[in-house]
């Protein structure tokens, strides 16, 4: 399924927070207010790389990748609620931020009552939004008190970075299930 973002423009802005995760170009995306700011301050202090908050600015490259970056003004700057704006080359050092980024993947935090449905056990909420005319990888994050958005976030990073190379761990899981059944290798009757 694919949700229709800024489908076929060459240019687009983008509400959200553009980090770099683990080599990937990440997307913290949801309404305002949802914690975004603070899950990409987490990721900061984790060692992450910030490329823009609040307005990140896409565009499709000439090798069809969608590459991010954030508008000049903007450039460094972080505002989370409560704290107020934060200049993360100065907190965190020059190595915390980045020019630019392809983007790879699109997390979409949601408030708690977001959803009525329960989501795929196998695979989470995962869809395809287009972005300048390129599908993007996206998963939905649902946001709960107690539980760590940014290790989350870091895992779902590392399960796009497995799939991009060609492992898929529901369809592993699926795969194991049906051998077990089927009684191969021993197992199952």
């Amino acid at each position: 399924m694919q949700t229709p973002l800024a489908n076929d423009l060459e240019r687009v802005t983008l509400h959200g927070v553009l980090i770099e995760i683990f080599g990937l170009g990440v997307l913290l995306a949801g309404r305002s207010g949802v914690g975004k700011s603070e899950l990409a301050l987490e990721m900061l202090a984790r060692g992450h790389r910030l490329i823009a908050d609040d307005a990140a600015e896409f565009e499709r490259a000439p090798d069809g990748r969608v590459v991010g970056r954030c508008p000049p003004v903007l450039y460094g700057f972080l505002e989370v609620r409560g704290l107020g704006v934060l200049h993360v080359g100065r907190m965190f050092g020059e190595p915390a931020l980045r020019a630019s980024k392809a983007l790879d993947l699109i997390l979409r935090l949601h408030a708690p009552g977001d959803y009525t449905d329960p989501p795929d056990r196998l695979h989470g909420r995962r869809t395809d939004t287009q972005v300048c005319g390129t599908p993007i990888p996206e998963i939905s994050l649902p946001v709960r008190a107690g539980q760590s958005l940014a290790t989350l976030a870091e895992a779902a990073c590392r399960d796009q970075t497995l799939k991009r190379d060609g492992y898929d761990a529901a369809e592993d899981f699926v795969s194991r299930q049906m051998q077990s059944i089927r009684g191969v290798d021993g197992v199952g009757t």
